[in-house]
């Protein structure tokens, strides 16, 4: 009997639209002859099926929903959600209280790799490298004036919380600083400030294979813009070269590291592992639990660059 699968997707933050691109590939390779997958939006509108252009509402009681007079419940759940409430361990907790299981990380992970600072801390705790960074939050009473004579310029204003680069900002100047602030308090209530690392930007997608951690090929990002901001990610202004242009020791060591980095965190399924690298070194920046996965995103990419099917890892991920 086939097991009905909910790709979650949507959320409450600026990654909404990133998220429903990416839950049309996932439902593109979802085995239509193991399963059933539906479309389920999680959003400030409310939490329903997509079905046949109607949006047919989720009992969020026990998470189900009813077709042609029948209650259908989830037998599994393949998380798309990028962002709050799907990428920072909310979600996460509500199905392990109703005993649905999930692709990805756990409550924990997720909320320590979605907090940027606290995510930092562990990883630089095992030795790894990391920029230097300072934290802001809107309880916090500072001085832009004396935080601007203590940092180096340049620098990386960005919310602490949150992904595409959403009110991230490169600051050159001092009189640039309370600008990137606010704009990044649009975004969230802590603000990250980073050391700026003047490196070529990497990434390296990570999965489960046979119960350990396996690092697909890793992709060299040459963005367009003073970064790799949403422009860059979603809107071409940036060239991804995979595999990365780099030698055959130094990508065999940041798969190594990425593969560490994906196991002390205790990731699941896949996960995406971005760095900085400069003079040889890889600066760990953070780790993406929920990657993109349109077919533009860099994990469908280096899949693609493994010779791997992407449909195999897509159903792979579905552990019922």
């Amino acid at each position: 009997m086939k097991k009905t699968i909910a790709v979650a997707s949507g959320g409450t933050s600026s990654e909404y639209v990133i998220s429903m691109k990416s839950a049309s590939t996932i439902l593109s390779f979802i085995d239509r002859e193991r399963y059933n997958p539906y479309q389920v939006v999680i959003s400030q509108e409310g939490w329903y099926v997509l079905h046949n252009e109607h949006k047919l509402p989720i009992n969020k009681d026990n998470f189900s929903f009813q077709l042609d007079g029948q209650e259908i419940k989830f037998d599994f759940v393949y998380n798309t959600i990028h962002g709050t409430p799907g990428e920072d361990g909310k979600v996460q907790g509500y199905f392990d209280l109703l005993g649905i299981p999930y692709s990805g990380c756990d409550v924990i992970t997720s909320s320590i790799t979605f907090n940027k600072n606290l995510c930092k801390r562990v990883i630089a705790s095992y030795g790894i490298t990391t920029p230097q960074s300072v934290m802001l939050n809107r309880q916090m009473n500072y001085e832009i004036d004396q935080l601007a004579r203590e940092l180096d310029f340049p620098c990386f204003v960005k919310p602490n919380n949150g992904g595409s680069s959403f009110g991230a900002s490169k600051v050159d100047l001092a009189g640039q600083l309370e600008t990137a602030i606010n704009l990044a308090f649009e975004h969230d209530t802590e603000v990250l400030i980073e050391e700026y690392i003047q490196g070529t930007e990497m990434t390296c997608g990570v999965f489960t294979q046979d119960g350990k951690a396996q690092a697909l090929p890793i992709t060299e990002v040459v963005s367009k813009n003073a970064f790799f901001d949403f422009k860059a990610k979603y809107e071409g202004d940036s060239e991804e070269i995979t595999p990365a242009r780099i030698s055959e020791a130094q990508t065999e060591e940041c798969q190594k590291l990425s593969e560490r980095i994906y196991t002390l965190l205790n990731c699941r399924g896949l996960a995406r592992i971005d760095y900085l690298m400069k003079e040889g070194v890889f600066y760990f920046i953070e780790a993406n639990t929920t990657p993109g996965f349109s077919l533009e995103s860099i994990i469908p990419q280096q899949i693609r660059a493994a010779g791997i099917e992407i449909s195999h890892i897509v159903n792979q991920q579905i552990t019922i």
